[in-house]
């Protein structure tokens, strides 16, 4: 975890609680696991949470999908007249 965002996170006061019931084999992967990283298990679920929304969150576009985009991002097809019309209402309304 980088440092500054350790920091952050240490600072920040803990005062909610969870509580989960894991099998013995999750609870020993668990603790090796905090052991390893030097994090409390508190902060290990935080961390995993943390990079599976990060993964959610990114989109990654491979092949066809990448070629695809990447043509309509440089040559993108002129906006329709509503949306033309609509940027000027709202321009006019908005000052």
């Amino acid at each position: 975890m980088a440092r500054s965002r350790r920091k952050t996170f240490a600072r920040e006061r803990k005062t909610e609680r969870m509580e989960l019931r894991v099998a013995p084999s999750v609870r020993k992967l668990i603790e090796r696991a905090s052991a390893i990283s030097g994090l409390a298990a508190g902060d290990l679920a935080y961390e995993a949470a943390r990079r599976i929304l990060e993964e959610h969150e990114r989109m990654v576009l491979q092949g066809a999908d990448r070629d695809a985009f990447l043509k309509a991002v440089s040559n993108p097809p002129p906006p329709a007249r509503r949306l033309v019309a609509a940027l000027r209402r709202h321009a006019s309304e908005t000052g």
